[in-house]
């Protein structure tokens, strides 16, 4: 290989490389994101089966049994979102405006 190749390549390799280096300064830095958020849903989940197992060996009545199956019930019919308003669409079910009640 000829010096000036040798040269050539040192060249474009530098080049490359000062590219990178500008690139990676001037973009803006993000955090990165939180996998506590997921990590602590998953643990919730994981205590809570671990505790339904734990309620399904008992033959007495326990109260952290009860509250872990409210709980699973709870969970399970989605029951801590809230209901949609069916009222809002002026159906029958809502007074006209020049009625009395």
């Amino acid at each position: 290989m000829s010096r000036t190749a040798k040269i050539a390549g040192v060249s474009a390799l530098a080049g490359l490389m000062m590219t990178v280096a500008i690139v990676a300064a001037t973009r803006p830095s993000a955090p990165p994101p939180s996998p506590r958020a997921a990590v602590a849903a998953d643990e919730g989940r994981a205590r809570l089966a671990r505790e339904l197992d734990r309620c399904a060996t008992l033959t007495m009545p326990d109260a952290g049994c009860e509250a872990a199956w409210a709980e699973n019930r709870r969970r399970f019919f989605r029951q801590d979102e809230p209901a949609p308003d069916t009222e809002r669409d002026g159906g029958p079910s809502s007074p006209a405006k020049g009625d009395a009640p």
